[in-house]
């Protein structure tokens, strides 16, 4: 079994790359925003709790989205291992989550950088909204240039630092996250097969 994280500014890559994984490795992909909704319509005690939460309109806590990674850790299950997809964000998420993983058993074998130059990825951005719009179909609320600015500024703010972090731990490995899918899809194979 094999748990990464996958890091990267918006817009880099991330999910497409998660889901190749899933696909390829038969491994679980951990995206907190997909965990939130699961959670707030399961019933379950955390789950009353995050629907309480976001029916607010408050932000869900560290510790609440540490229980719900918990919960999927201690579920088990025939997988290739976990993908932490946009968690952590913070250097105090990082601390949560490798204690987390000390406690439950479990370790985490890569760190993976999407490496890419903003400029290009305003331009893959903003590209994708007008293609999402040309389609017929209709592009993400965030997908555009005001947007992007302030979420660019909010990874480099509050995720950038996970880079050193992670660099320090001696865990981290950068992948060009520019490339064809597929080439960036083997790029990170090559990182976890090595």
């Amino acid at each position: 079994m094999t748990n990464i994280i996958l890091l990267g500014p918006p817009g880099a890559g991330k999910g497409t790359q998660a889901a190749k994984l899933v696909d390829a490795r038969n491994m679980v992909q951990l995206s907190t925003g997909d965990m939130l909704r699961e959670a707030k319509t399961s019933g379950t005690e955390m789950g009353k709790m995050v629907a309480a939460v976001m029916d607010r309109g408050d932000l869900v806590t560290d510790e609440i989205v540490i229980g719900l990674i918990r919960e999927k850790l201690e579920a088990g299950g025939d997988h290739g291992g976990f993908i932490f997809d946009g968690f952590p964000r913070t250097l105090a998420q990082a601390d949560a989550l490798g204690d987390l993983l000390a406690e439950t058993g479990n370790t985490l074998d890569h760190v993976i950088a999407l490496e890419v130059n903003d400029e290009v990825l305003v331009d893959r951005i903003l590209g994708r909204a007008a293609e999402a719009v040309a389609a017929g179909g209709i592009a993400r609320a965030d997908d555009n240039a005001e947007s992007l600015k302030v979420r660019l500024m909010a990874y480099y703010k509050q995720t950038s630092p996970l880079i050193g972090y992670y660099h320090a731990k001696g865990d981290l490995k950068s992948v060009d996250g520019l490339g064809t899918m597929d080439q960036v899809a083997a790029d990170i194979a090559g990182v976890l097969d090595a």
